[in-house]
């Protein structure tokens, strides 16, 4: 496999989130202060330092799609998910403008410390990088990297501008994009957003990830005068290239690309083959929970049994949050000619699949039946997650499969009791009082309990960290409703096998 990534370690996806969590934890309490005995001034206010998570995630999905002249196609999805807000934008451009009609750009921008400057660069970037005159039908590919790298320097220097006109000085964005043209796909990456193109069904390219941590990295922030601790510039900002961020960019005699952060790209070019099947560029919210070879060997599978690339996207966002990931979640999914093309024999496959795990589930819930019980969602779930269930989506597994798996379990269940809803299983609460408000917006449903079964489609159930579990408590998942599951203590152990699985 191709790759841009030098001198990195890569870490287990759930080492990397049980790090993330704790950095932010710590930093949160330094910048809270210490309270210990001292005592406040008449009329003091004691700073509160906001979540930056929500109590309920937001499951509303963007979706886009669309296609160019030349036969490509592509989709869109994001989310804004646990965060607090949506900082994620993105930019969908299938055929350029006069001259360059057979080329196309694509972007994602995942922001920090507010929305602004990534919406900022999403409306800017493409424009200054076509200003520079390197971009033309000739596609030369030392000039189109010129010109990548000059645009992203000029969209940072007009960005300092508006940022401190506006007050932005604090917040960033980090940057990963593709321009594709006739001959060559042109990467620029600037931050830990990633972009893989998969050839054959194998990641044949992907971009590296500019950690603070990094050899290379790290050198150029020590030599700024800044340090790394808590794997962070500073202990603080957890990206070591962005666009904006300037409290990070003012040592003296020190050119933008050799401050702490710097906002040069780090461009690639692979040259186009008939091989091509498809490219992803995503955030941070994915590729916390899945690694590119997951990704890849899943999105190919789900070409073959979908029609529709939104829903493809939309699938990934959903493994993603199974998966524990408590960021925003984007993702462009750009396919060529040469991409896996529906098959029936792979979707006569996934539907044998789903009849085989309703018939486990129902099988399960009878066995637990027999025992004088009424099997509840996370004992089927734990019982199935050990159980050898052949066919599984590669890359995605189980948790894949987990919207099937949910309904019938309710289907089995309203079949098994069809008058009684188990009301001491599942109760949807806010805040401990008996009532539920639609997450996408305010209009609330009846107070009480009530039976999430009620819901024909569950997106699922799932745990977000261990922080995230108090007592025993965790969270179940329908469309648009957040219910709150009441898990026996008992089951604390088989919670993570169960869910993460």
């Amino acid at each position: 496999m191709r790759t841009a990534r030098k001198g990195s370690v890569e870490m287990p996806a759930f080492v990397r989130q049980l790090v993330k969590e704790t950095e932010k934890r710590v930093s949160s309490f330094f910048k809270g202060g210490g309270h210990g005995g001292a005592e406040h001034t008449v009329g003091e206010r004691e700073e509160v330092i906001s979540s930056p998570y929500l109590d309920r995630p937001i499951l509303d999905k963007l979706t886009e799609e669309g296609c160019s002249c030349w036969g490509l196609t592509y989709a869109l999805c994001s989310m804004q998910g646990w965060r607090a807000n949506m900082e994620d934008y993105h930019n969908c451009v299938p055929q350029l403008g006069t001259g360059l009609a057979d080329w196309s750009f694509f972007a994602v921008f995942d922001g920090h410390a507010g929305n602004q400057v990534a919406q900022y660069v999403s409306q800017h970037l493409l424009d200054q990088v076509l200003a520079t005159g390197g971009i033309g039908p000739e596609d030369h590919p030392d000039r189109v990297r010129g010109s990548f790298t000059d645009g992203f320097l000029h969209t940072d220097k007009h960005l300092l501008t508006a940022a401190r006109r506006e007050g932005w000085e604090r917040g960033g964005t980090t940057v990963t994009s593709t321009l594709i043209s006739p001959r060559y796909i042109y990467f620029a990456n600037c931050g830990d957003s990633r972009a893989m193109l998969c050839q054959a069904g194998q990641v044949c390219f992907s971009t590296e990830d500019h950690k603070p941590y990094s050899p290379l990295e790290r050198e150029r922030i020590e030599s700024a005068g800044g340090s790394v601790s808590l794997q962070r510039i500073n202990g603080s900002l957890a990206v070591s290239r962005a666009l904006g961020d300037f409290s990070y960019k003012g040592t003296v005699n020190r050119p933008p690309t050799q401050q702490m952060v710097s906002p040069e790209p780090e461009v690639c070019v692979v040259e186009r083959s008939p091989g091509d099947e498809f490219l992803v560029l995503a955030c941070d919210g994915v590729w916390d929970t899945v690694s590119n070879e997951e990704l890849c060997a899943f999105i190919q599978s789900r070409l073959r049994v979908c029609t529709d690339l939104r829903d493809v996207c939309s699938q990934v966002i959903d493994l993603c949050l199974y998966k524990g990931s408590l960021d925003n979640i984007s993702i462009i999914l750009v396919c060529f000619p040469g991409a896996p093309q529906l098959s029936a024999e792979a979707i006569h496959q996934e539907a044998e699949l789903e009849d085989l795990l309703e018939s486990k589930v129902a099988e399960i819930y009878e066995e637990l039946s027999t025992q004088g019980e009424e099997p509840d969602l996370l004992t089927v779930l734990t019982v199935l997650a050990n159980t050898d269930v052949p066919g599984l989506p590669p890359g995605g597994g189980l948790q894949s499969k987990r919207n099937c798996i949910i309904s019938a379990y309710y289907e089995k269940k309203e079949a098994h009791n069809p008058t009684t809803p188990n009301r001491a299983a599942v109760q949807l609460t806010d805040g401990g009082h008996n009532r539920a408000d639609k997450v996408e917006g305010s209009r609330e449903v009846p107070a009480g309990p009530k039976s999430v079964h009620s819901d024909p489609s569950p997106i699922g159930l799932f745990i977000l960290s261990q922080q995230r579990v108090q007592g025993s408590q965790a969270y179940l998942v329908t469309q648009g409703e957040v219910g709150q599951l009441l898990v026996p203590e008992a089951a604390g152990t088989e919670l993570g096998g169960a869910l993460q699985g």
